[in-house]
């Protein structure tokens, strides 16, 4: 194993450890009756969900998943030189 293939590995297994952690700290999304009756209504928590945490843990989720698969693709490509 290379220095590069060693760096790769703990970056991916910090990734993983904190994706596991941003991914448990989101809630459900559980629309039930609630969002069966109420629809696509206009409220003001509903303009403002951008700038909530679930939106930004989320943000954060999409991140951690495109650095991971990016330095897996890397890894990969390493391992096979």
């Amino acid at each position: 194993m290379s220095v590069w293939q060693i760096i790769l590995g703990i970056l991916m297994l910090l990734i993983s450890l904190i994706l596991i952690g941003v991914i448990l700290l989101q809630q459900g999304h559980r629309a039930g009756v609630n969002g069966a009756i109420s629809g696509a209504a206009d409220t003001f928590l509903s303009k403002n969900q951008a700038r909530t945490v679930n939106a930004k843990l989320a943000r954060y989720t999409k991140y951690g998943v495109i650095a991971f698969f990016v330095i897996a693709l890397v890894a990969a490509a390493l391992a096979l030189r």
